[in-house]
């Protein structure tokens, strides 16, 4: 076996032959031990011993004998767990039965992880790269392993593909050479020639196997996967790296800060019906990381694979990705920088869809309304008060017996009027639907159950029948939504209970799928799909959890493989039937989730907690940040908190910060106080109306920039940091965050304070209420913030397309634009507009929309129409707010003609009374 601190590189990229038959020479080319330099070795050596024996001395020898030498020439940071499995001390004979070295380290507290005790020899055997051979897209290799791993079913061949795929995006691939396995069946994009240019390097170390990863234009090395052996089972799937930083987002769904901490953090894949808590599996999967690298560049990695997972982070800085099935299967992202990061991603997952207008007004909803006619009562109230609402939603309680597609006869019997009254109004009606389908209902009275018996559609036991499990309405079998079939179904089933009540949109819950049993009403079977041979540190210790069998059998494979993809499968059969049902955009959002899922939903997220708990409003922006990364911009979190009871105060500042989550609803738990903003005194209420008012004037650029997610991939709630990325003061804040490039958000996360300290990246910046300006060279600023305020900030040299707000969307926008200029220090600025009817399915596709460019340089403001249609001229541009004008203007001109106009002293000129139609380009100058 070869020491890992000796490799042999494949120059692969630029030093293959042309046939690249056969592998390169033992003595060409060199990389640098990957472990440490050689000086750093004999201190590390030297260090480690002492240390050891320093330990034995306080401890009284209580870590046994001495390691044998190559051990500790390990250090600690990048000692690469070889024993990862929970429940089980580790001892030494555990441990060296599986070749590795056995160092104790002084005992944690109880949760919290640390350096393993157990770990990988820089000799361990991995695979060696046999052959590697170059096609038309990359190259195609063989991996072999000669001595046999500790995990059962050890693949011995492995095939390496990889494809250059774009100047900015590489395809790695690892599987099985002789035999076909599951792979996720998630359309990815098939490029059809190798890239030109691309800004990486890739290398390969011969024996032991592994790549190196570098960006051209730094050196920095993003991938080296020599650190630890690669291992391929059929069970149980590892490779690990190094990172060339601490900065790393992404792998959700956790609670977590928005950055992760790489001191010995393990993060498990496997959906999850848990109310959100740090350090749990929750709702939804995505195997996708984004780091960023020092200087400001970025990359990221995306593991297509939906099987249970962990990823180990560790502060070498390393990471190890663990999956018990399926391939590697690996796309890594060269940016360089954060956005264009997560824009390539979405090239490969797909572009979010365009939300209706609507969906972007204010929601509301709660599990315990108790009767149509109480929720009536709420949404007469929000009018009464003029408070914004564009949909009112109901949970279950609406059903009979929470059976899906049902109406409670007696309790909810004038649901219908209050929907057609909706829609009077110009609002919008929503209802749950949860995966789980009634099984006990007699024969010929239920049809969702009946006639998915008789089709064949649920989820089987391995005996064939339906596996019946326990949620809400009692026994309940499963949708198979892999099988086409199903949405056909599922279709019909939407259609009957839309014929009694003509619903807008759709929330699916409970999709991991949620399971009151573990497993099923007859458990599960033994066998290795249940009881894996390694199971990932999952809530409860077991696949089968709260949820069903993972050897369930399903149309498309097991639900060993497919769990982590029910919410996804679930969510495009629900938004293509609600096409079909309504013909026009879907709303759906969705409690799991999946890469790709933007394409189909959106998502909040999950069972909060209000009870005075301020973390929990925190903790909302590390999640509505981290969906940002996963290509799903319509998320936000239950208002207020969904479980316990809100205080004014919480669920005030809760409703400042919620008018900017990208999908905004409050939502709380029955048998609570009610915490909709008339339930709340006059000053509460006032200040909750305000801020949603504030919200709905800016819809417009709201709406702009959802249709450049949709376009492109471009975040909506957006990190700071993707705007400063040289700003490493920006690379750890998580208590603020940005809509789009313009408009800086700055809420209050904590009681009784009258300020907020957030940061202000350097620059010219304006209060979006008063336009007054700040300098900012970056720096932590203390800003006054009563009860009644937001702090909002206006990037300079950013024009905002805002509306005089109404009560719903449709009010909205029938009313003048007010465009809110912010110039830069340089005096110039750049915005947009896209329109277009706020519903119809592809209108930018069909070229049904307006988009106009809005600048200003040299005193002159244009409004530039580049695409229009008729909707267009329904609008008119009212108002011109600029803000940083220097000194007060002699006069104003609009296409050359005289206007009146104000100017205040916090340098703020406003041009009113415009009456320029959209559909018309136009321009303003100030002398």
């Amino acid at each position: 076996m070869k020491s890992y601190q000796k490799l042999r590189t494949a120059h692969a990229a630029a030093r293959l032959e042309e046939e690249g038959a056969a592998p390169l020479p033992s003595g060409r080319g060199r990389l640098a031990p990957c472990w440490v330099g050689s000086g750093l070795l004999v201190a590390a050596v030297l260090l480690s011993t002492v240390t050891v024996w320093v330990l034995r001395q306080v401890s009284g020898g209580w870590l046994g004998p001495t390691p044998p030498p190559k051990c500790l020439l390990v250090p600690e940071s990048q000692r690469f767990d070889c024993y990862p499995e929970r429940r089980v001390v580790v001892t030494q004979e555990l441990c060296e039965s599986r070749g590795c070295c056995f160092i104790q380290s002084p005992p944690l507290a109880e949760g919290k992880q640390g350096v393993p005790w157990c770990f990988y020899p820089p000799d361990f055997p991995s695979y060696a790269l046999e052959s590697l051979n170059q096609t038309a897209l990359g190259m195609v290799g063989v991996l072999v392993r000669r001595e046999k791993a500790y995990y059962p079913r050890d693949i011995e061949k492995l095939r390496l593909d990889v494809e250059f795929e774009t100047d900015t995006r590489l395809h790695i691939k690892i599987t099985d050479a002789a035999n076909p396995r599951y792979e996720v069946p998630l359309d990815v994009p098939r490029v059809t020639k190798r890239a030109e240019n691309p800004i990486y390097s890739l290398n390969f170390s011969w024996d032991p196997f592994g790549v190196l990863l570098q960006r051209k234009a730094t050196g920095a090395v993003l991938l080296n996967t020599t650190v630890a052996p690669l291992i391929f089972a059929d069970q149980f799937l590892q490779i690990s790296t190094s990172l060339p930083s601490k900065f790393l987002y992404g792998l959700g769904e956790h609670r977590d800060s928005f950055l992760h901490s790489l001191d010995w953090n393990t993060l498990t894949f496997w959906a999850r019906d848990v109310a959100p808590t740090e350090s749990f599996n929750l709702y939804g999967a995505h195997p996708f990381y984004l780091l960023m690298e020092e200087g400001g560049n970025a990359h990221g990695v995306f593991l297509l694979n939906s099987n249970a997972m962990e990823v180990a982070l560790q502060p070498a800085p390393g990471l190890t990705w663990r999956t018990i099935g399926g391939v590697l299967d690996f796309y890594i992202f060269l940016g360089p920088d954060p956005n264009m990061v997560i824009q390539q991603y979405q090239q490969v997952i797909g572009f979010p869809a365009m939300p209706p207008i609507w969906a972007l007004g204010f929601h509301l909803c709660r599990w315990g309304y108790g009767s149509s006619n109480e929720t009536w009562q709420t949404v007469r109230a929000m009018r009464n008060y003029q408070i914004p609402q564009d949909a009112q939603w109901n949970d279950i309680d609406y059903m009979d017996g929470y059976r899906d597609f049902t109406l409670d006869s007696q309790k909810f019997t004038s649901l219908p009027s209050l929907v057609e009254d909706l829609h009077k109004h110009g609002q919008r009606y929503v209802m749950i639907l949860d995966a789980g389908i009634s099984s006990t209902s007699p024969h010929g009275s239920y049809w969702p159950f009946d006639e998915g018996l008789r089709r064949g559609l649920f989820l089987n036991t391995t005996k064939g029948q339906p596996l019946i499990g326990q949620v809400w309405p009692g026994f309940t079998a499963f949708p198979d939504f892999s099988n086409p079939d199903t949405h056909q179904w599922w279709l019909e089933n939407l259609q009957h209970f839309y014929a009694h009540v003509p619903f807008d949109g759709v929330w699916i819950d409970m999709n991991e799928p949620s399971n009151f049993m573990d497993g099923s009403e007859d458990g599960c079977p033994p066998g290795e799909l249940d009881s894996p041979p390694y199971t990932p540190a999952v809530l409860g210790d077991s696949l089968s959890a709260k949820t069903v069998c993972a050897s369930a059998e399903q149309k498309a494979s097991v639900h060993y493989n497919l769990h982590n993809l029910y919410g996804l499968m679930e969510a495009k059969a629900t938004a293509s039937a609600l096409v079909r049902i309504r013909g026009k955009r879907p709303f759906l959002v969705s409690r799991s989730t999946f890469p790709s899922q933007g394409r189909y939903s959106g998502h909040w997220l999950g069972d909060n907690r209000s009870q005075c708990q301020w973390k929990d409003m925190y903790y909302s922006i590390p999640g509505l940040l981290s969906f940002s990364l996963f290509g799903i911009p319509l998320v936000g979190a239950d208002i207020c908190g969904f479980s316990g009871s809100t205080s004014e105060e919480l669920c005030t500042r809760w409703m400042q910060l919620g008018a900017f989550y990208p999908f905004s609803r409050n939502h709380n738990t029955q048998n609570e106080q009610a915490q909709d903003p008339t339930a709340f005194s006059p000053a509460a209420r006032t200040a909750m109306k305000d801020v949603l008012l504030t919200r709905y004037s800016l819809l417009p650029f709201l709406y702009t920039l959802f249709h450049r997610a949709h376009l492109q991939g471009d975040t909506v709630a957006r990190p700071l940091f993707f705007e400063f990325p040289r700003d490493v003061a920006t690379w750890e804040l998580d208590r603020q965050f940005l809509w789009g490039q313009s408009l800086l958000v700055t809420p209050v996360l904590e009681p009784g304070v009258d300020s907020v300290t957030g940061y202000i990246p350097q620059g010219t910046w304006y209060d979006f209420y008063t336009g007054s300006s700040l300098n900012s060279s970056g720096e932590m600023l203390k800003m006054s913030a009563p009860l009644e305020h937001l702090n909002l900030h206006v990037r300079g040299g950013s024009i905002l397309p805002t509306q005089k707000p109404g009560t719903t969307t449709g009010v909205t926008r029938g009313n003048p634009l007010r465009l809110i200029v912010a110039l830069s220090s340089h005096a110039t600025a750049w915005g947009d507009l896209f329109w277009d009817d706020g519903e119809s399915l592809d209108t930018f596709e069909k070229g049904n929309y307006s988009y106009v460019v809005f600048n200003v340089t040299q005193n002159t403001f244009t409004s530039t129409v580049l695409h229009t249609s008729t909707e267009a001229t329904k609008v008119t541009i009212g108002t011109l707010s600029i803000f940083g004008v220097q000194k007060p203007p002699s006069k104003v001109l609009l296409n050359g003609q005289e206007k009146p106009f104000s100017y205040l002293d916090n340098q703020v000129l406003t041009v009113s009374d415009l009456g320029m139609s959209l559909s018309q380009g136009f321009s303003l100058q100030w002398l």
